[in-house]
């Protein structure tokens, strides 16, 4: 099975892509059902509002007690894994990442890796490389199985295939899958998936995961899955490499409890997940299973970029379970791919900047409607609208402005015009006498203003002919009082 080119457009062309995603009728209808259907599910996960809130507020005091002392608690991972026979490679780059892991892989001669899912190797276009040199990796998760035969990105970080119909993957299936028939039957489409992928597990040379919470105290390596493809990657073939971002550390085996507990039913409305891996070591002698060799690459990628900035750093508490994604009002509408980065939704739009910089990204911060909803539902209490706001600030930020943490691409959308027209209605607005001056004028003038008004204006409902004569009645009743 090779791996088609990739078809998403990248992050610039995000204002066309979305242009596209809203006049695609079939694409809203398949987001808004699938959202508002897992919206409904996490709901009833959370009878309780006050055991939501205490969950939360629990989530982000381990979320930001651990990246406080991130930089001793990577030491202390790393000496613990170490001493468990686990060995731990760093990148700061996706290049970096992706030369180490091949490298790992052609010192045993290998030519086929399977994979768990791992949203770290989407952002090293993992798959590419290693099949660019000669290594054929498959995706083993079904969402992720399924856009790799379609060469496509995931659309959602949690459900990857999540714009797909039955039809579509049917058709997919039976294109693909050597002696597939055509069947739109759910079970019957898994189950061709699962024997397609079966045979993979023994054959792999190494198998590849991702690594959702990472102990420093025990040297632990923590996957979360529903379908065990997980614990086959980890388990079958002789070498197992993990990648992971560096922020997925946590300090005691303690603080994995209230994240697992809120992780699946924030993400799809799961009380627990079907499966959950801890991986410490290799095999030992006299095991009968697991892997001989077991590697950790741990990824930078921006993140120290974010870490740096007091405020920016609360963008890496995220533990990617997608509840902002399916509560925001934009996502709903346009789905994954029209974001053209690996995160889309609100959490792409305030940790894509850090991993592509802002001459890349700058629309994505502009893309929300900043309702809120995204940072009422993060389960580690993430000011999703705050990091969005900070994020407009650095791209229009004066390029040549000296701060103590630049970002990469600070200014990218900035423009003297405008920032004048914002400096003379800071000096307007700040000035009592000034400001009354101006309402003056501004009232006198109004007759030059449009007829027609846009934005909301245009296309708010208006009130109905009920609503409207109640109005006047009411006004009736004051005036003759």
């Amino acid at each position: 099975m090779s791996t088609h080119p990739i078809t998403v457009h990248p992050a610039r062309s995000f204002k066309a892509n979305s242009h596209d995603a809203v006049n695609d009728p079939h694409l809203r209808k398949s987001f808004r059902g699938a959202m508002d259907f897992l919206m409904a599910k996490r709901a009833a996960q959370f009878p309780d509002h006050n055991e939501l809130e205490a969950l939360r507020s629990l989530g982000e005091t381990v979320r930001q007690r651990c990246l406080a002392k991130l930089p001793q608690l990577l030491e202390t991972l790393e000496a613990q894994l170490t001493a468990n026979g686990v060995k731990v490679h760093w990148a700061e780059t996706p290049e970096e990442a992706n030369a180490i892991i091949h490298g790992l892989i052609a010192a045993r001669n290998g030519k086929l890796a399977v994979k768990g899912k791992s949203m770290v190797s989407e952002e090293t276009e993992l798959n590419h490389y290693l099949e660019a040199h000669g290594v054929q990796a498959v995706e083993s998760d079904m969402g992720e199985y399924i856009v790799q035969l379609a060469g496509e990105k995931p659309s959602h970080i949690i459900m990857p295939a999540i714009h797909k119909t039955k039809a579509q993957i049917a058709t997919l299936f039976h294109d693909n899958i050597p002696a597939a028939p055509y069947t739109e039957d759910v079970d019957e489409l898994i189950q061709l998936g699962r024997n397609a992928l079966r045979g993979m597990y023994l054959k792999a040379d190494v198998g590849i995961s991702g690594v959702n919470f990472a102990v420093a105290e025990t040297g632990t390596l923590c996957l979360v899955e529903n379908e065990g493809n997980g614990r086959m990657c980890t388990t079958v073939p002789d070498m197992h490499i993990a990648i992971t971002g560096i922020e997925k550390v946590v300090e005691k085996l303690s603080d994995v409890i209230p994240l697992y507990s809120i992780l699946p039913r924030s993400a799809t409305g799961q009380a627990i997940t079907t499966y959950f891996n801890m991986i410490s070591r290799p095999r030992q002698p006299g095991e009968k299973d697991g892997p001989r060799e077991v590697h950790l690459v741990l990824l930078d990628n921006g993140r120290s970029q974010a870490y740096a900035d007091e405020q920016l750093r609360k963008t890496l508490q995220c533990i990617r379970c997608g509840a902002c994604m399916n509560h925001c009002p934009v996502y709903s509408r346009i789905g994954g791919h029209a974001y053209g980065t690996v995160y889309p939704g609100p959490i792409g739009k305030i940790i894509s900047p850090h991993m592509l910089g802002l001459n890349d990204t700058q629309d994505l911060p502009t893309a929300s409607s900043l309702c809120g909803a995204c940072g009422e539902v993060c389960p580690v209490r993430i000011p999703i609208p705050e990091m969005l706001m900070r994020l407009r600030e650095e791209a229009a930020r004066d390029p040549e402005e000296k701060v103590p943490h630049p970002l990469a691409g600070q200014g990218a959308a900035h423009s003297p015009q405008l920032a004048r027209v914002w400096s003379l209605w800071r000096t307007v607005y700040s000035r009592p006498a000034l400001y009354r001056a101006f309402s003056w004028l501004a009232t006198r003038l109004r007759v030059f203003t449009p007829r027609r008004q846009l934005g909301w204006t245009v296309h708010r409902t208006p009130l109905t002919p009920a609503k409207q004569s109640l109005h006047e009645l009411v006004r009736q009743r004051q005036s003759s009082r």
